[in-house]
C-alpha cells in the first residue's frame, strides 16, 4: 500500500492501496513499467520554464511543510527532513513498479514466464491510468537514492499543474496544500517505522491465505443473493465474496489502516492550512465541487474496479474519526493510536470514535 493524493478528488496516499491489494503476486514489474509508460496519457502542455519553476517550488514546499506538520501532530521531532522527488507520469510509473515488489515482499527476478508477463501487462494498464490521477505519494517501501534511508516522497508535477489550472487556484498555494498532505504521510511513517512492516505483513496475508475453491466462492455469492449475512457494498463487498476469510481479514486491516492514515492527513492539512495557505478556503471549495461533478461511464467503471471510490470514502470516514478523537482527548493522547497494531481502530470503531477511546484510552 502506498499513500497518495489523487487528481480527481480531495487529497489523499494512490496509496494506491486499494489497487495494489487486488493484484496477483507473480507480476513481471519490468513489463508493467514498460507497458505503463507506453499507454499513459500525455500530461498538460507545459513550457520548460514552468516545469523548472514548478519543480523548484514543489521541492521547497515539501521541506517547508514539514515543520508545521510536525508541530500539529507532535510526531517525528528531531528526525531529518529529506527532500522530495519531483517526477513526471513516466517517472511515477517507474517508481511505482520498482516499489511494488518490496511492498509485496516479492522477488521481482522470480516473476518470469508468460503468466507473469500477462499480469505485468494488466498491472501496466492500471499504472498508466493512475499516473494521470496521482498528485503526490509517499512510498515507505523504496529507498531514497540520495540518503539511502527508507521512504520516498513523490510529487507528480504535470498532474499538479493540470489540476491547479482546471481549478483556477493560486499555484503556489495549491502546491503547498498538496505537500501538507503528503508530508503528513511521511511524518506518520518516519515516526512509526513499524507501520511499513505491518502493511507488508497484511499484503502477504492477501496472497498467502488459504485459497477457496470456486464452489466456496459461489456459495458466498449465493448466500448474499438469498439475503444471508449482510455484505459490504461496492468493491469491498466484491472482495469479501471472492476472498477467503483470512484474505478478507487482511484486506480489511489494510483498509482500516488506510482510512486512519488518510483521515489523519486530511485533519492535519485542514489544521495547518488556514495559517499557511492564504487561499485554502477557495482550494477546498474547488476540490469539493470537482469531486461531486459528473464523470463519464468509463471513468466510473475504472474507478470502481480499482477501488478508488472506496478510497475516497476513507478520507471522509477517517477524518471524521480523527476530528472527533482529537477534539475529545487532544492530539497528544490521540497519538496513542500509533503505539502498535493493537491500538489501531477496529472496524466498528471508525464510525464510533468513542468506542476506540473507551477501549484504548
Amino acid at each position: 500500500m502506498q499513500t497518495a493524493v489523487t487528481a480527481q478528488d480531495t487529497p489523499t496516499t494512490s496509496d494506491d492501496a486499494s489497487s495494489s491489494e487486488a493484484l496477483p503476486v507473480d507480476i513481471d514489474w519490468a513489463t508493467a513499467a514498460s507497458v505503463g509508460r507506453k499507454v499513459a496519457r500525455p500530461g498538460p502542455r507545459i513550457t520548460r520554464y514552468t516545469s523548472v519553476q514548478a519543480r523548484v517550488e514543489l521541492i521547497d514546499a515539501a521541506v517547508r511543510a514539514e515543520s508545521p506538520v510536525r508541530e500539529v501532530t507532535g510526531l517525528a521531532d528531531g528526525l531529518p527532513v529529506p527532500s522530495a522527488r519531483v517526477v513526471d507520469r513516466a517517472g511515477w510509473i517507474d517508481a511505482a513498479a520498482d516499489s511494488m515488489p518490496a511492498m509485496m515482499a516479492d522477488d521481482a527476478e522470480s516473476a518470469t514466464g508468460w503468466s507473469a508477463k500477462l499480469a505485468g501487462v494488466q498491472a501496466g494498464g492500471m499504472l498508466a491510468f493512475l499516473s494521470s490521477a496521482i498528485l503526490g505519494q509517499y512510498d515507505p517501501f523504496s529507498v531514497d537514492p540520495e540518503t539511502g534511508e527508507p521512504g520516498v516522497l513523490l510529487l507528480v508535477a504535470p498532474n499538479i499543474i493540470g489540476v491547479e489550472r482546471q481549478l483556477r487556484v493560486v499555484p503556489s498555494d495549491f502546491r503547498y496544500w498538496v505537500c501538507l498532505h503528503e508530508v503528513t504521510h511521511r511524518v506518520q511513517f518516519s515516526a512509526n517505522p513499524w507501520l511499513a512492516g505491518y502493511m507488508r505483513d497484511n499484503v502477504a496475508g492477501l496472497a498467502d491465505g488459504d485459497e477457496d475453491s470456486v464452489t466456496e466462492m459461489l456459495g458466498r455469492v449465493t448466500e448474499s443473493l438469498r439475503g444471508g449475512k449482510p455484505r459490504e457494498k461496492g468493491v469491498i463487498g466484491l472482495m469479501q465474496l471472492l476472498q477467503s476469510p483470512e484474505q478478507f481479514a487482511a484486506f480489511e486491516r489494510m483498509l482500516l489502516l488506510g482510512t486512519l492514515l488518510e483521515g489523519h492527513a486530511d485533519h492535519v492539512m485542514d489544521a495547518v492550512g488556514p495559517a499557511h495557505v492564504p487561499t485554502v478556503d477557495a482550494i477546498r471549495k474547488a476540490f469539493d465541487a470537482r469531486r461531486s461533478g459528473p464523470r463519464n461511464p468509463l471513468q466510473r467503471l475504472i474507478r470502481a474496479l480499482i477501488g478508488m471510490d472506496a478510497k475516497i470514502a476513507q478520507y471522509v470516514r477517517g477524518k471524521a474519526f480523527v476530528d472527533e478523537v482529537v477534539g475529545t482527548v487532544g492530539m497528544e493522547r490521540f497519538n496513542t493510536i500509533w503505539t502498535s497494531p493493537e491500538t489501531l481502530p477496529l472496524a466498528n470503531e471508525i464510525d464510533d470514535p468513542s468506542a476506540w477511546i473507551s477501549r484504548v484510552l
